[in-house]
This record gives C-alpha cells, structure tokens and sequence, in this order.
C-alpha cells in the first residue's frame, strides 16, 4: 500500500472517533479532545486516553494503563489483530464507548 493510500485510511479513521466520542458527550458532562496527524492519534478524555502510532501499515495502540497492541491497517478499510479483523467504524465505537464511561 503506498503512503498517501495509509494517511487517507488513517484520517478515516479518525473521523468516526471524533463523531463517537462526540455523540457520547451530549448530556454535557464530559469532553473528549481529538487530535490527529499522519503519524498518530491521540483521543483523551480526562485521565482515560488512547494513542494510535503508525509505523507503514502497522498501528499500535497504546492505553492509559499501557496496554499496547499492534493492528494492521487493511485496503479494505479494517484494522486486523492477531486475533480479529473488524471495520475502522466498529474499532472506533468500541474504543470511544470505554474512553467515554
């Protein structure tokens, strides 16, 4: 995959984590900050946070207890695990649903 196809996919990505934790926040209470760039994405919310670092077509994620693992950034628009392969919209519901509890 070249590099302009991965930042594409990686701004894909970023998009539904801004509009997830953005949905989450509605009542008012919370705030979640968003920010993105061609090598990393940082999603905070209070002391809860996650940080996607790319490295070519391999991510790794990292959480504010450091728990760390790495996906693979498909063409096909999903991340795959040594376990699973899902869509970048299921990862970023899921991921925002636990920063936002």
């Amino acid at each position: 995959m070249n590099g302009y196809f991965l930042v594409e996919l990686r701004t894909s990505l970023a998009s539904p984590l801004r509009s997830y934790t953005a949905a989450r926040i509605l009542d008012g209470k919370r705030h979640a900050a968003v920010e993105a760039g061609e090598d990393r994405i940082t999603v905070r919310n209070e002391e809860k946070w996650l940080r996607l670092e790319r490295d070519g077509a391999i991510d790794t994620w990292t959480r504010e207890d450091r728990n760390r693992r790495t996906l693979e950034l498909a063409e096909a628009g999903t991340l795959r695990s040594a376990s699973a392969e899902e869509g970048m919209d299921m990862a970023a519901e899921q991921w925002a649903r636990e920063l936002m509890l």
